[in-house]
């Protein structure tokens, strides 16, 4: 590895692809993914810059389901790229560039693993790919990128000054001006078979002759972005082919089929501090669950209140919930209690409270479980007609869904004309988007806009994350209103 010190200056022309991993093997913030990784790895590392790699191709995902548009997707993407996975270009001199470079190679190709074993996945992984492709296609460094496209062979040809002159008046309806007349514009000009550029010649935008497109330097990225497309494509159809060699490992196939699941819901966050930033007590859960919680959560809390007692699926995604929340074991234990009020005192003691201590890593094995995701809840087998956990955007029939909403969020802002707009996210199987816009419509009394997500835009991808944002929302409003007084 180079560092700043020794960074060499890259000429396309003496690049070789070959090199192996401990060479100046990424010259350019931008990849095709040709050459497979061919260096060691730690499991660890495997399954890590994959995650953090899905994160933003989730939140790519979900701004494609909610209908942004290309500067919101792009915005909210370079903002979780920051966070997640970062990549500068080679002018960032105080930046470890070749760091991040390989471990944004080697978690595309774990994704590509995980994501070529059906024809669904491939298209939707495709799909984000290539939007992250042209974000930060769009985001390059302006040399950088020129060289990046000098590298590769796209079978385009640059057009000359007398081809320019021939076809002047059909270029001038493409927006191509000459400066004056006989003398060819000097804006660049690609001269590419058509079938590079269907998308270009559906929406008339190039000049068509002989079955060549002539192609204005202004779309030059579409030439790139299809050719990025069909790269992946015949790379994924390719793994799809030879993934078989691999299933004998268990560790990396479960790893994988965790992966490819990821999409359901963006990715399992990693939440783990409190929601309130202080502890909460047992006697202010009802208030915050009217108040704070997500539809999954209040649906569990409903039930307990009902039922005087919820079974064990049910007990741990909740438990687990309100311990995340700020809830200390022995306020947990009372919450409990109260809530089992059918129940005496010998029988919660010797059936309950154990389990109660072990989710709190005070029993067993002192495992300090995290709370339940939206991923890991919404892969959650269909709950039997008695059980009250899982995802109710899932779980729930259309009619009772909409029931239950309506029910639980009218008094926060939530009418029957909000409803199309949810349902239809439902019915295209995303969830958590649904989820997210419920979010913004009960919150935009406090100025929570659509497409705001719980904040810059991001979408819900843990129930904690819905809660903490919700109280976060109430906290600002009350500070505001004491600073008005």
């Amino acid at each position: 590895m180079y560092n700043n010190s020794e960074r060499r200056k890259f000429d396309p022309a003496k690049f070789d692809s070959s090199k192996s991993a401990n060479s100046f093997e990424w010259p350019f913030r931008l990849n095709f993914y040709d050459k497979s990784p061919w260096y060691e790895v730690s499991l660890e590392d495997f399954e890590r810059y994959a995650l953090d790699r899905l994160r933003v191709l989730a939140e790519i995902e979900s701004s494609f389901a909610r209908n942004r548009s290309w500067e919101e997707l792009k915005s909210v993407t370079t903002r979780q790229c920051k966070d997640h996975l970062p990549l500068n270009s080679s002018s960032a001199l105080t930046v470890d560039t070749q760091t991040e470079r390989r471990n944004d190679h080697l978690g595309h190709f774990v994704l590509r693993l995980a994501f070529c074993r059906s024809e669904d996945l491939r298209r939707r992984f495709v799909k984000a790919e290539t939007a992250l492709f042209r974000v930060r296609y769009e985001s390059d460094d302006t040399k950088e990128r020129e060289l990046f496209l000098q590298s590769r062979d796209f079978k385009w040809t640059e057009v000359n000054s007398e081809e320019k002159l021939q076809y002047a008046s059909e270029l001038k309806g493409l927006g191509m001006q000459q400066p004056e007349e006989g003398v060819p514009t000097t804006e660049r000009l690609y001269k590419v078979r058509w079938t590079q550029v269907p998308d270009l010649v559906n929406k008339r935008r190039v000049l068509l002759k002989d079955g060549w497109a002539y192609v204005p330097n202004k779309e030059q990225l579409s030439i790139v972005l299809r050719a990025f497309e069909a790269n992946l494509e015949n790379a994924l159809d390719s793994t799809a082919r030879s993934i078989m060699r691999m299933d004998g490992d268990t560790r990396l196939t479960e790893i994988l089929n965790h992966m490819s699941r990821g999409f359901v819901a963006g990715v399992a966050s990693e939440y783990s501090g409190p929601a309130t930033g202080d502890e909460i007590r047992a006697d202010m859960v009802d208030d915050l669950a009217k108040r704070h919680f997500p539809l999954c959560m209040r649906n569990l809390h409903e039930c307990l209140m009902r039922d005087r007692h919820l079974k064990h699926f049910g007990r741990l995604q909740y438990g687990l919930f309100l311990k995340v929340l700020g809830l200390s074991i022995d306020e947990a234990i009372a919450f409990w209690r109260k809530s089992f009020s059918n129940l005496t005192d010998d029988k919660f003691n010797k059936e309950y409270k154990y389990n109660i201590r072990h989710s709190f890593g005070l029993e067993g094995k002192r495992a300090n479980y995290p709370a339940k995701s939206c991923q890991q809840i919404l892969l959650t087998d269909k709950p039997g007609p008695s059980d009250c956990h899982g995802c109710p955007y899932r779980h729930f029939a259309p009619d009772n869904l909409q029931t239950s909403l309506l029910a639980t969020y009218s008094s926060q802002g939530l009418t029957s004309t909000d409803l199309a707009e949810v349902m239809r996210t439902v019915k295209e199987g995303h969830y958590h988007v649904a989820c997210t816009r419920v979010f913004e419509i009960t919150h935009a009394a406090a100025g929570v806009k659509k497409g705001d997500g719980i904040g810059e835009g991001e979408s819900v991808t843990h129930p904690n994350q819905y809660a903490a944002k919700s109280i976060e929302i109430e906290k600002a409003q009350q500070k505001d209103a004491m600073v008005v007084e």
